[in-house]
Parts: structure tokens; C-alpha cells; sequence
């Protein structure tokens, strides 16, 4: 696998949704996703239909930690935060350099974020910032599909 970024600055976003502390060893993913799609429909003011996979870790991310746990959310970008349904809460999405690589696959399948932290980040010229990771998951998005793509952000630092 040899699959190189776009680096990009983000521009500040504000997301709405939901979010659920969880591990890899207990996913909770779907449970986090079907609660959200059932009710996305009552968001106010959407910029557009991507949705946004976010993950916020409170420590550095381990690879192989399996147990390690972080807040996975589950949003899509609004333009205000002025009527925001019961229940969900808001998150601001600060400005910040990111890695952006094209994923194309399962999202199941985690050989990209094995080749992305164990790969490409240590023989980049950058290290990873302490920032939410997150997937924008767009038109051509299809959950549990081989020909699904995603764009998957992963905040960065020059070493």
C-alpha cells in the first residue's frame, strides 16, 4: 500500500450529532450510527449530506491498544447552532493542518490506519497533532460495500 495525502488546513467547522465513549474492544459504532441516522433528519440548517466520523482522544492514540477508549461521534456539519434537537450535542471542529488520504473499501478493513500510523506518518516529515481524527463520508460512501469511499483526516504537526 503506498497511498499519499493531501495536506490541507481545515477550515473551523460546527458538527451535530452524537457521540458514545468507546474502545475498539467494544465497538459501539453501529449502535452510535443507527441512533444517528434515524434522527439527522431533525437537524436544522445542514451545510450539505457529508457526514463526519469523528474520533477525539483524550490520550495519544496507541496503536494495537485495543482497550484504549475515545469519544466516537457521529455528525454532519450545520451552518449555526441555533436549533439543535433534543438530545444531540454540538462540537466545534477547530481549524488545523490535517493528512487527507482517499480510502477507497470496507471501513472495516484497518490496514489503512495500520499503513497511515505505522507507514506513511513516521517517514513523513510531520507527527500527529493531538486534534479529532474524523472520516467525511460523502456521496460516494456506501456502508459495508468493497467500492466505498471515504476521506479520512488525520491531524498533523511538522516534526
Amino acid at each position: 500500500m503506498d497511498i499519499q495525502p493531501r495536506i490541507k488546513t481545515l477550515t473551523s467547522k460546527k458538527l451535530v450529532g452524537f457521540k458514545l465513549t468507546m474502545s475498539l474492544a467494544e465497538n459501539k459504532t453501529s449502535q452510535l450510527w443507527k441512533s444517528f441516522m434515524t434522527r439527522r433528519n431533525e437537524i436544522a440548517s445542514p451545510l450539505n449530506s457529508n457526514l463526519f466520523s469523528m474520533q477525539i482522544y483524550t490520550t495519544p492514540l496507541g496503536l494495537g491498544n485495543l482497550t484504549q477508549e475515545f469519544e466516537k461521534w457521529a455528525t454532519i456539519e450545520v451552518s449555526n447552532f441555533e436549533k439543535v434537537p433534543k438530545g444531540m450535542e454540538t462540537f466545534n471542529l477547530k481549524s488545523g493542518l490535517y493528512a487527507v488520504f482517499n480510502y477507497k473499501g470496507l471501513s472495516t478493513d484497518h490496514r489503512i490506519f495500520i499503513y497511515i500510523f505505522s507507514t506513511w506518518l513516521p517517514n513523513s516529515e510531520y507527527e500527529l497533532d493531538n486534534r479529532p481524527h474524523f472520516e467525511i463520508l460523502g456521496e460516494k460512501y456506501k456502508n459495508n460495500d468493497i467500492n466505498s469511499e471515504e476521506e479520512i483526516w488525520i491531524p498533523i504537526k511538522p516534526k
